[in-house]
C-alpha cells in the first residue's frame, strides 16, 4: 500500500566537521570506532564491519556534492581495509536513510556547493557504480525515508534491512528529474517492470511492509532493533568465504552491468588464478629466466 506522507523538510544545512550523530532509539550493536575527518558523513568500524552514515539529518540526509565526495572516499577506505568484510550504509537518526539530492542546492546543470562552486555535479552516479563494484557486501540499513536518489542508493546495495518506520518511493517526475540507469532498470529487476513503472510514474510512497512484500527489502524489524538485526546479517556473512562472496557479487551483477560487469567478474577470476600454483609457476619462470613447467598441472576435463 502507498502512504500519504509529507515531503522531507528543507532546513538550511548545519556545518561543523566531526559533528555528533543525532540521538536515536536504535540500540547500538557494536562498539564503533569513529575514524577520518569528514563533514557530511561519519565513518566507523568495529568487529570486521564498516558503517558509513550520511550525517545531514536536518536535510533528511539529502546529499550534496561534498557528501558524495566523502562517501566515495569512505567506501575506498572500507574496501582497502583488510579487516573490513562487510559495509553498512545508513543515515543519521531515525527519520531518514537518505532523501536523495538536496534540491536547495540544485543548479541548472546539477548540484552545486562549496566543493564544486562553478559547475553542477551529478556525482551520485559515481557512488552507485562504486557500491556495485565494491568486492565486499554492502547492506543498506534503512530507517525513515528512502526517497528519490536515496531510494536508488539502497537499490544499488546488495541487501536492504528496513525499520518498520521506513518509507520508500521516487520523486523524480515531481521535481523535474529521473534516473534512467540503476534507478530504473535495476529497480525493475528487483520488483518487476510493472511495479517499477508504478513507483516512477506515480511517485507514491510505500511503507516497509509493502517493500518487503514486493521484494524491495530483505527484512523489516522494529526501529529499535534495526542496527542489531543489520549487524547480525553482517556477522553471518563474515563467517563465509570472502572470495566466494566476492565472486558471487560479481556474478550476480555481471548480467545487469553488461561489459563493465563482465570486466569486473573477469578481474576477480584473474585474481583467483593469480593465487594458484599454476599462475605462480609462470611468474616465477619469467623472473628466473627459465621455461615454465606447466606439465605438472592437470589438464582438467
Amino acid at each position: 500500500m502507498s502512504t500519504e506522507r509529507a515531503e522531507p523538510g528543507s532546513n538550511e544545512p548545519a556545518a561543523g566537521e566531526g559533528r555528533p550523530l543525532p540521538e536515536s532509539v536504535q540500540k547500538s550493536a557494536v562498539d564503533w570506532k569513529r575514524l577520518g575527518d569528514y563533514e557530511d558523513i561519519v565513518y566507523e568500524t568495529g568487529e570486521g564491519i564498516a558503517k558509513i552514515t550520511i550525517n545531514r539529518p536536518e536535510r533528511h540526509n539529502a546529499f550534496r556534492p561534498t557528501t558524495l565526495f566523502e562517501l566515495r572516499r569512505a567506501f575506498d577506505v572500507a574496501q582497502e581495509d583488510g579487516e573490513v568484510g562487510v559495509i553498512i550504509l545508513t543515515g543519521a537518526g531515525d527519520r531518514a536513510f537518505c532523501s536523495g539530492g538536496d534540491q536547495k542546492i540544485r543548479g541548472d546543470d546539477g548540484y552545486v556547493d562549496k566543493s564544486t562552486p562553478h559547475v553542477g555535479r551529478l556525482n551520485v552516479l559515481d557512488l552507485q557504480v562504486q557500491i556495485r563494484r565494491c568486492p565486499k557486501p554492502v547492506i543498506a540499513m534503512i530507517a525513515g525515508y528512502a526517497i528519490g536518489g536515496g531510494h536508488v542508493l539502497h537499490v544499488c546495495c546488495d541487501l536492504s534491512i528496513a525499520a518498520d518506520n521506513a518509507v520508500f518511493g521516487q520523486t523524480g517526475p515531481k521535481v523535474g528529474s529521473f534516473d534512467g540507469g540503476y534507478g530504473s532498470w535495476l529497480l525493475a529487476e528487483t520488483v518487476g517492470l510493472k511495479r517499477a513503472r508504478e513507483i516512477w510514474y506515480l511517485c507514491r510512497q510505500y511503507d516497509a511492509k509493502t517493500a518487503l512484500d514486493w521484494g524491495l527489502v530483505n527484512a523489516v524489524v522494529p526501529l529499535a532493533e534495526l542496527e542489531t538485526e543489520t549487524v547480525k546479517w553482517a556477522k553471518e556473512m563474515l563467517e563465509k568465504s570472502p572470495l566466494a562472496l566476492r565472486m558471487l557479487k560479481g556474478a550476480l551483477n555481471a548480467v545487469s552491468d553488461g561489459a563493465a560487469g563482465m570486466q569486473q567478474f573477469a578481474g576477480d577470476a584473474t585474481l583467483l588464478f593469480y593465487m594458484s600454483e599454476e599462475a605462480q609457476e609462470g611468474r616465477d619462470a619469467f623472473k628466473e629466466k627459465r621455461s615454465p613447467d606447466f606439465d605438472k598441472f592437470p589438464r582438467r576435463p
